[in-house]
């Protein structure tokens, strides 16, 4: 795992030199923007993985900024990027709104570094425990898709197999099949299982690719949806 990438986002130099210095010597990488639209730029550039940003600034505020991220469509890759926000201003009403926006921690100016540093720790470290468990669902959620894709396969599969059967049981009667008929039945339908099957070996290994740390966040209802028209295929083979 590279090192957590930390934007600070404030108009005050000394700020931005004291942190730069005090970060990067804890093992971060720490990217530097002095107002809020350069700030929204390198946001989009460096996708990191946590923000700090001063509410009061030229251009942009912070609580501009802010809501673009969390509330406008343009941004909505960006929009759980977890924020701490720094602020002069003390007032209980200032820090709901902040805090409705959807910032995640909020702290008053003048700051201590230590204080901060464990505010830093301890957004990240939320932030990395509700990834576990988004991705811990997914799975549950994808092993359960991929078990129902599972039995509808299982189920598609038996309808053929007993017809197959009862034609080769059939074969020593007046009114069989001519055998040519019943050997390419017998081709269409282990071709259609095959080309089903690859289908699902295309779900399992997506399903282990998701393991990764870096999962893609692709639709379950996708995954369903891609794996069931191997199967529509095979049916429409059928009728034809």
């Amino acid at each position: 795992m590279g090192k957590q990438k930390i934007l600070i986002i404030d108009d005050e130099q000394i700020n931005l030199d004291f942190f730069d210095v005090m970060l990067t010597r804890l093992g971060f990488e720490v990217h530097l923007s002095t107002d809020g639209e350069d700030g929204l730029n390198k946001i989009q550039e460096v996708n990191p993985n946590l923000i700090i940003l001063d509410n009061i600034m030229p251009r942009l505020t912070g609580w501009e900024l802010t809501r673009l991220l969390k509330k406008d469509e343009t941004y909505s890759a960006f929009s759980d990027i977890p924020i701490i926000m720094f602020s002069a201003m003390d007032a209980v009403k200032d820090k709901i709104e902040g805090f409705e926006l959807g910032i995640d921690d909020y702290i008053t100016k003048p700051y201590n570094f230590s204080e901060v540093l464990a505010r830093i720790r301890a957004v990240l470290r939320n932030r990395e425990l509700s990834q576990q468990i988004v991705l811990r669902e997914k799975m549950l959620s994808t092993a359960d898709s991929l078990n129902q894709s599972f039995i509808y396969f299982t189920d598609h599969l038996r309808a053929p197999v007993v017809e197959l059967l009862s034609m080769a049981q059939s074969m020593d009667s007046n009114d069989a099949p001519p055998m040519d008929s019943f050997i390419e039945k017998v081709k269409d339908e282990c071709s259609s299982v095959l080309a089903a099957m690859d289908g699902l070996k295309e779900e399992v290994d997506e399903l282990k690719s998701s393991k990764t740390e870096n999962i893609k966040s692709f639709s379950l209802q996708e995954m369903d949806e891609k794996f069931h028209q191997h199967l529509k295929s095979l049916q429409e083979s059928e009728e034809a």
